[in-house]
């Protein structure tokens, strides 16, 4: 079975959304990490006023890690859900995993 990390990038504001959908379906993924950021470049949207003053805005990374069959499966309950153009994903192929027991 082929394992990849699927990162999804979006606005703190939508953040719990995304975590109930993920957090419905357990078995969809190995595990899952929540990591805040901040980003950066010309199509990003600064909703408030500080993040037009700093020109980054705030955003969450939600990283999962699950089988490359679970991918399209994971992205269409999240797409019907939350249909939202500010929610980014990349997909990188994990060549191991595991743990140092």
């Amino acid at each position: 079975m082929t394992h990849c990390l699927l990162t999804l990038n979006l606005p703190l504001a939508l953040e719990d959304e995304v975590l109930d959908v993920l957090l419905a379906h357990p078995d969809w993924t190995d595990g899952f990490s929540v990591v805040h950021t901040e980003a950066f470049g010309p199509d990003v949207e600064l909703p408030t006023v500080m993040e037009q003053i700093r020109g980054r805005a705030k955003r969450c990374d939600v990283r999962l890690s699950l089988a490359r069959e679970r991918v399209d499966l994971v992205l269409a309950a999240l797409k019907q859900a939350c249909p939202n153009p500010s929610i980014g994903y990349r997909i990188i192929p994990v060549e191991a995993h595991g743990c140092l027991v």
